[in-house]
């Protein structure tokens, strides 16, 4: 009887020792495949805060809020499930969806730029004169939930590539962790964003000089930041959007465009040794800008042909 019980403790460490080293490669997993991830996060990042500008100090948080929550319903109960059953039986199929993803960002860039030049209807202007408040919350909501869809399946799509040779469990654990701590990372930096400017107002009503000059920066830098990250979120769905057909064009070995945009990121690199990735990086995200323009500006010549007709 005891050497029994021996035995079966034996039994249980070993279970217990199998279970850490699996927690240990799951944690390693879910490291690689967000720092894999880290470029679309930062697009992400640069595109939300778009959707808030406009909207009363007091529902900056709470839109944030609902638009994260969807973030996560577009992680978990979409995108996590689809590309588990990809992953187990149509492989095939996720470049093809990442294309029509990213043609969907190119086309929302491009209108973007023309409403930016003028020559297109503001849609928040729009909203505000044909709407109540609720619905033009709604509105952007909706909006930016579509946007991130897109972003998030490229997300979970390269988590998913660093753990496609692991077992089934492991994939969903690992995209689990993934899909909880982008959303947590991105949409708290989001929240900092929009609320930096009450963040200062805040420190400037404080004594200290330090504090006050900090707080009066932080107020005059807002516009100039939410300027940036406009253009910067509208440059970042064209490279993402680009990069997405280009990988896909890839992927189908039609590698007149990827080969290009390859050999033309090795040059840099060469020419730039002292920062040869990233000559590489940004000769690459150049092309995938490129490659969006133009196929988001088809999308959107062809949709307002079909609109006048």
């Amino acid at each position: 009887m005891p050497s029994g019980l021996i035995a079966l403790l034996d039994d249980v460490a070993g279970i217990a020792k199998l279970a850490a080293t699996s927690l240990d490669d799951v944690a390693g997993a879910a490291g690689r495949a967000g720092s894999k991830a880290a470029g679309v996060v930062i697009d992400d990042t640069a595109v939300t805060p778009n959707y808030v500008m406009g909207l009363t100090p007091d529902r900056e948080l709470p839109i944030i809020w609902q638009i994260a929550k969807g973030s996560l319903r577009n992680k978990l109960l979409f995108l996590l499930p689809a590309a588990l059953l990809l992953s187990a039986f149509a492989p095939w199929l996720l470049p093809p969806l990442l294309m029509a993803g990213g043609a969907f960002l190119c086309f929302e860039a491009v209108e973007k730029l023309i409403e930016a030049m003028g020559h297109g209807h503001d849609v928040a202007v729009e909203a505000v004169q044909t709407h109540s408040s609720a619905e033009l919350e709604q509105q952007k909501v909706s909006g930016a939930i579509r946007t991130d869809f897109i972003l998030s399946g490229e997300i979970m799509a390269i988590a998913l590539g660093t753990v496609a040779s692991e077992p089934i469990w492991e994939q969903a654990i690992v995209l689990i962790v993934v899909a909880l701590l982008i959303t947590a990372g991105v949409y708290g930096v989001v929240g900092l964003i929009v609320k930096m400017d009450d963040i200062g107002l805040h420190l400037a009503q404080r004594q200290a000089a330090a504090m006050q000059a900090l707080g009066r920066g932080l107020v005059k830098a807002m516009p100039v930041l939410m300027s940036v990250l406009s253009v910067v979120g509208t440059a970042a769905m064209l490279w993402v959007g680009g990069g997405l057909i280009v990988h896909g064009l890839h992927e189908f070995h039609w590698d007149l465009v990827p080969g290009a945009i390859h050999h033309l990121a090795e040059g840099a690199a060469h020419a730039l040794p002292a920062i040869a990735p990233a000559a590489d990086w940004i000769v690459n995200a150049i092309g995938g800008a490129i490659v969006g323009l133009v196929v988001g500006g088809i999308i959107v010549a062809v949709l307002h042909l079909f609109k006048k007709h």
